[in-house]
């Protein structure tokens, strides 16, 4: 262990967990060592998976990487956190994985690469869809020409939370928490992988990428952001990119992103690193990718140089998308009789809406435009990427 690479995770609870079970795994392959865990209250031993050993704790972030010597830090707490934490350790030289969505604005986010970029330390943003190998895979199926001229890329999420997911921290389903941008949405947060995914496909990373970006936001819980929203980005790749998502739907499933060509389509299961590619004259093609775990990616990174698979400016574009819908009018609530609830789950669903989402995918159209009732066309709101900082 004496050559494993010292990490802090800040933030061990919650999806922290998932950091800390494949923080062990490294651990047991010698790659890493959990140096501290910083957290409000210290983690029980029940909290730590067996063979972690007692990492030091602390509520102190900064005082916790001096005291361990950390060279990588995994910062996976509140989003209005990320820049400051984020700082805090590039100022002191630690490496980060830095938690999805990098910032709540397109300032934050700015302010958190530059001043990484000053350091001149490393910096991954954790999109882990963006590690599976079936990414550089159909980037080159679209430039080979498998599926014909691409005429643009869909997304689709339709997943289901409890009303309990809204309670589960002060700033869970917030739009912005003590005069603070928390921009907590369903393609913000939880479905933020479909939009990063979908515009990484297209080739839309950087934020000069995007021209331009349609969003219409809606609630269907008592929230004051969006649970059922779709957004159309205008690219400088003259393709337009379409992701719709919901919370609340009748019977939850995969997201995927679904690439459109005038010969067929490529759709990308990216939980599950599944493809099926689709062409004229052809049977269907099913293939499944291996994927690399981004903080294996970023110590071997460290170790040998490799290169990185998701670096802040990687997500500039990702960013544009998160401003306008923090720019956009708050979410309207849908009347009350598009939504019923679902007493057994605690939830809510909203009928019709797993159809919705998987049309606004395949049409690269949004709810207004394919007749929801609910989807005002006059509350569309349409960003400029000239509008934000």
């Amino acid at each position: 262990m004496s050559s494993a690479v010292p990490i802090v995770l800040a933030g061990a609870r919650g999806h922290g967990r998932w950091h800390l079970d494949n923080i062990r795994r490294l651990q047991d392959k010698g790659i890493v060592r959990l140096a501290g865990v910083c957290e409000l209250t210290p983690l029980g031993d029940d909290e730590l998976p067996e063979g972690l050993g007692s990492p030091e704790q602390s509520a102190d972030f900064g005082a916790l990487l001096d005291s361990t010597g950390a060279r990588v830090a995994v910062i996976c707490t509140p989003i209005p956190t990320h820049a400051d934490l984020a700082l805090t350790a590039a100022r002191k030289g630690v490496h980060l994985l830095l938690e999805k969505p990098p910032a709540p604005s397109y300032a934050e986010y700015r302010r958190m690469a530059d001043g990484i970029a000053e350091t001149g330390v490393a910096c991954q943003i954790g999109f882990q869809s963006l590690g599976s190998h079936a990414v550089p895979a159909i980037r080159t199926m679209m430039a080979e020409g498998a599926i014909g001229e691409i005429s643009g890329i869909g997304g689709a999420g339709a997943w289901a939370r409890p009303e309990s997911y809204y309670r589960r921290a002060p700033w869970a389903g917030r739009r912005r928490l003590n005069g603070v941008d928390v921009v907590d949405g369903a393609l913000t947060n939880p479905l933020a992988h479909a939009v990063a995914t979908a515009l990484a496909l297209n080739g839309t990373v950087r934020a000069d990428d995007v021209t331009g970006v349609e969003t219409e936001l809606l609630r269907a819980n008592d929230i004051e952001s969006d649970d059922t929203s779709c957004v159309r980005v205008g690219t400088a790749q003259d393709r337009p990119v379409v992701v719709a998502a919901t919370l609340c739907a009748e019977d939850p499933g995969e997201p995927y992103v679904v690439v459109h060509g005038d010969r067929g389509r490529i759709t990308f299961w990216y939980k599950q690193d599944r493809v099926l590619l689709q062409r004229a004259g052809r049977g269907p093609e099913e293939s499944e990718y291996g994927r690399t775990d981004l903080l294996e990616n970023l110590v071997e990174h460290l170790i040998d140089g490799t290169g990185l698979l998701v670096t802040p400016e990687a997500t500039g574009a990702f960013m544009k998308v998160v401003e306008a819908i923090r720019l956009a009018p708050d979410p309207d609530p849908l009347p009350a009789g598009a939504w019923q609830p679902l007493p057994d789950e605690q939830r809510r669903v909203v009928p019709g809406i797993d159809g919705l989402v998987a049309a606004a995918a395949d049409t690269l159209a949004l709810y207004s435009e394919l007749g929801a009732p609910w989807a005002d066309p006059a509350r569309t709101k349409e960003v400029s990427t000239d509008d934000s900082p």
